[in-house]
């Protein structure tokens, strides 16, 4: 039960995808300008990773060496297009708003790193772990983001105006923003991470 949940946690705290591992900074980037857009892509990824690391942990004897990769891109696509599909069904407006990054979780780096090097070695409930704790470790990250973001950039928290008489500044609106703000919190957590 400890190595379940240590397995959960570490990608929530010890190896988050965007604050220690600096990966899927691309969709990062692009989709943290609201918390909406934030939780919509977080629980995308998540279902991907959990739903992949699941498939690829039952099925990884049954794999060729040679051909896994490919096989492991299959089995992600099944889950991408089931969330985009989903998406489009039952809330269009997010759909539009995440745009191309949902199709792109197909080869996003937390996707297919935890395959390769998690879910094809370990068991079927580690990797089912390994891949919620992922999961929401990517959210979070996307939400804090996000959350520094949409307050500065646009004076509102969910679309709701916080404080009168701010004046947002709109570059945490843009792209070079959401650079500045990533890379504060990732010195922020290297910081904590050293003093710990």
């Amino acid at each position: 039960m400890r190595k379940v949940i240590g397995e959960f946690l570490k990608g929530i705290i010890k190896e988050n995808p965007t604050f220690v591992l600096a990966l899927g900074l691309c969709p990062t980037l692009a989709v943290s300008v609201s918390i909406i857009n934030g939780i919509g892509m977080g629980l995308a990824a998540s279902f991907v990773l959990v739903g992949s690391n699941l498939i690829i942990s039952l099925i990884k004897n049954f794999i060729p060496q040679r051909i896994r990769i490919p096989c492991f891109i299959v089995v992600i696509a099944t889950f991408v297009t089931i969330t985009e599909l989903m998406m489009k069904a039952y809330s269009p407006a997010l759909n539009r708003a995440l745009g191309i990054y949902v199709p792109l979780i197909v080869v996003n780096c937390i996707v297919l790193g935890r395959a390769e090097a998690y879910a094809s070695k370990q068991s079927v409930v580690n990797s089912f772990f390994d891949g919620l704790g992922m999961g929401i470790g990517f959210m979070l990250a996307l939400i804090l983001i996000s959350a520094i973001r949409e307050f500065l950039g646009k004076g509102e928290l969910f679309g709701v105006n916080l404080i009168r008489g701010f004046e947002p500044a709109f570059f945490f609106s843009l792209p070079s923003g959401a650079l500045l703000v990533i890379g504060l919190l990732l010195g922020f957590f290297n910081l904590f991470k050293a003093k710990s």
